[in-house]
């Protein structure tokens, strides 16, 4: 099955016209872009001076058809004064098969100037000491399917060394912010299941089995791609469910939802209190 995103030449072409396109749209890149996820996409709501553009506008960049994503990017400021660029919609593997969706968005923004990523994600929890509504830093992942979208590249450099994935001093930057804000933030490893389906009880105990805190079905290729292309990472996940077998709740996408929404004004404030304590380090 061909790709339907851009490959190879036509993908870096693409890449350096969205950073032209960028330049000339909204001027220097800011240091920091996220990626928002469900329960995430208000923050880009308090932004202010915010310049909107829809990936329409962007070469190869992805129109993802899940519920909750908005595919476009917003550019503004925080009340405290962070420049940052918002990406209100990602693509998922589980839409196409393929997991190359995000290179050209996140390749455009590495080419654009932008030096770290802050990706977002809606989880389901594997640990009972985060229920539906906390937060997760990301300190490591598991890439349960073993895709990668560094696939079909050549060259030395797509041997990427993902020992350090999620920034440390990243991590223990907003870790000192959420302590001084009486914010629980847990810290954990997140497992990438691909989708759409749910996980089985028996997934979950083996996902349980292996040492991770959270499962979702995206961010992993994300990071992926960031990593390859010489960026910083910081990985937010907030916990919309308990795994499969682990509540009597029936898992569905309209209550990941719900529960997202239920708690993104706070996940929304933590974000832009994380985004001005890491810029106040580059």
């Amino acid at each position: 099955m061909s790709s339907p995103y851009l490959q190879g030449e036509a993908l870096a072409a693409a890449v350096a016209d969205g950073a032209a396109t960028l330049t000339s749209r909204f001027g220097a890149a800011p240091a920091i872009a996220v990626v928002l996820g469900s329960g995430w996409s208000g923050a880009s709501e308090s932004l202010r001076d915010a310049q909107r553009m829809p990936y329409t506008e962007l070469p190869g960049w992805p129109l993802p058809r899940v519920q909750g994503h908005v595919n476009e990017l917003v550019v503004g400021a925080t009340a405290a004064g962070t420049r940052v660029a918002m990406l209100r919609g990602r693509a998922h593997t589980y839409e196409s098969g393929d997991c190359t969706g995000m290179a050209a968005p996140i390749r455009t923004l590495k080419a654009w100037g932008v030096q770290v990523i802050v990706l977002t994600n809606a989880s389901g929890s594997l640990r009972a000491h985060q229920p539906p509504g906390s937060l997760m830093l990301i300190s490591d992942h598991l890439n349960a399917p073993q895709r990668s979208p560094l696939v079909g590249l050549t060259g030395m450099d797509r041997f990427c060394d993902m020992t350090a994935a999620w920034d440390a001093e990243l991590r223990k930057t907003v870790l000192a912010r959420a302590r001084v804000l009486g914010e629980p933030l847990h810290e954990g490893i997140y497992c990438w299941a691909l989708g759409p389906q749910f996980e089985t009880p028996a997934e979950i105990r083996m996902f349980q089995a292996w040492g991770a805190d959270a499962v979702g079905m995206s961010t992993v290729p994300d990071v992926i791609l960031a990593r390859h292309a010489g960026m910083r990472a910081l990985g937010l996940a907030l916990m919309t469910n308990m795994g499969a077998g682990l509540s009597d709740e029936a898992l569905t996408h309209e209550l990941t939802l719900s529960e997202a929404n239920k708690n993104a004004e706070r996940a929304e404030h933590f974000l832009t209190e994380a985004l001005d304590a890491i810029h106040k380090t580059l």
